[in-house]
């Protein structure tokens, strides 16, 4: 098809990033407010990717009963309870919740044998859009492992009508339809895309109604465009934390694997379809629609500006004058960074903070591709160039682009270890990790 985001390339990807960074009901054991459990299973299971396709065999985190994402409330104490029925140890993997120390994986979890069982708990402080993995041991496996979102609500009302959950990944498939894992070379394989398991996902809305988007990019390698046609994007958090909002450029949010953007849309007045697109730096695709129905509106005028979300609680300011400064080389063995099953607390860490004072990264890339940095336990600042101010937003991932460094500030806030993860942009590339202590 023609490419509807016009002009957008990888490196014009990759730059939207760095400047824009760009109802279901939840499985629980028990239901009232206080703890919360949720079942979680490691797991083999057969899918089939588009109507009318054969079934293939993936690997899987799903909750117990299955649903597309687990529903909480900040303010929550939850319990996890996890079983792998893998062939393979596993490890799940948080993205988003800060200071979660007891959950954080390898360093504080080891690995689940084949078999095991074990549960965590974890108070939710944080209300966003959060995700479980099961990635950090996954490259090369037998199965690709999906994600699973975590949606914790905000215990304030958000003005909005619907919440939509829009997790997009990558597949590559070989001639006789199975899967390829990332860390394999995928030998010319296309990407295909899907969402929520499905090759689109339209939704269905009345004039002006108000909708969440909560667009995840469950992608392990690739950096995406998403863009909903002629309608105002607002941008109202990024990563799971809130944002001062803004209107995404042109409608178009451009996220980094893991990345995840919260976006309200009104439903425009008018009857008919409104394409979601989806840009990979090649080429646009169509993932889905915003089908406004022929029928009477909601209310008689679109719902006032909406407010930013409720603080996490995040500092207002960094005092980047104070600051403890260090330089982060990304990838390759030469600069310390290893396979997620050899990290061990033995080797040097990357870096040490002082708890309580801000830290100010330097990230280089010297590699010949963008590469994805994730930062575990902490949310972070893109500082403009100079270092004399900050974007208005948090994040915990980034693209860097080859030959390229970006500068990053967060507060050290939460004392222990924490893994800090690096992967280039190319489905064969290992994922590595380092870690890095606050004390």
């Amino acid at each position: 098809m023609p490419d509807k985001i016009s002009g957008l390339d990888r490196r014009e990807l990759l730059a939207g990033l760095a400047a824009t960074a760009l109802g279901q009901s939840a499985p629980r054991l028990a239901s009232a407010r206080g703890r919360n459990g949720v079942a979680l299973e490691a797991t083999e299971l057969a899918i089939a990717i588009g109507s009318g396709q054969p079934e293939i065999p993936i690997w899987v985190l799903r909750s117990s009963p299955p649903e597309p994402a687990v529903r909480l409330m900040k303010g929550d104490e939850l319990e996890i309870a996890i079983q792998n029925n893998l062939p393979v140890p596993a490890v799940l993997n948080w993205r988003g919740v800060d200071g979660a120390r007891l959950t954080e994986p390898l360093l504080v979890r080891p690995p689940l044998p084949p078999g095991a069982k074990e549960s965590q708990v974890t108070p939710l402080r944080q209300a966003g859009t959060f995700l479980w993995d099961l990635q950090l041991l996954g490259d090369g496996m037998a199965r690709p492992l999906p994600a699973l979102p975590l949606i914790v609500a905000e215990s304030e009302p958000v003005a909005v009508d619907r919440d939509e959950v829009f997790l997009i990944e990558e597949w590559r498939l070989r001639p006789d339809g199975t899967p390829i894992a990332p860390g394999i070379e995928p030998n010319g394989a296309p990407p295909l895309y899907t969402v929520n398991g499905r090759l689109t996902r339209d939704v269905t809305a009345r004039a002006h109604e108000r909708l969440r988007f909560r667009f995840i990019n469950g992608c392990q390698r690739t950096v995406i465009a998403l863009k909903i046609e002629d309608l105002e994007v607002r941008v109202m958090a990024l990563d799971g934390e809130p944002a001062e909002p803004f209107l995404a450029r042109n409608g178009a949010m451009v996220l980094p694997p893991g990345g995840r953007v919260d976006a309200f849309v009104d439903a425009s007045a008018l009857p008919g379809a409104t394409p979601i697109l989806l840009h990979n730096g090649q080429e646009a695709r169509p993932i889905g629609q915003l089908v406004v129905a022929d029928q009477s509106p909601l209310r008689d005028t679109p719902l006032p500006l909406a407010p930013a979300l409720p603080s996490n609680g995040l500092p207002g300011k960094l005092d980047l004058k104070s600051a403890q400064r260090f330089d982060v080389t990304l990838g390759g063995a030469k600069s310390g960074w290893i396979r997620p099953a050899k990290v061990a607390l033995s080797a040097p860490p990357a870096f040490r903070a002082k708890l309580g004072r801000p830290v100010v990264l330097g990230l280089s890339n010297p590699g010949e591709k963008p590469t994805i940095f994730h930062l575990h336990g902490h949310h972070f600042r893109l500082l403009d160039r100079f270092d004399d101010g900050w974007k208005p937003y948090w994040l915990d991932t980034i693209a860097i682009e080859s030959g390229q460094t970006q500068r990053i500030a967060f507060a050290a806030d939460h004392a222990g270890s924490w893994l800090i993860e690096s992967v280039a942009t190319d489905w064969a590339a290992p994922r590595l990790v380092r870690w890095y202590s606050v004390e």
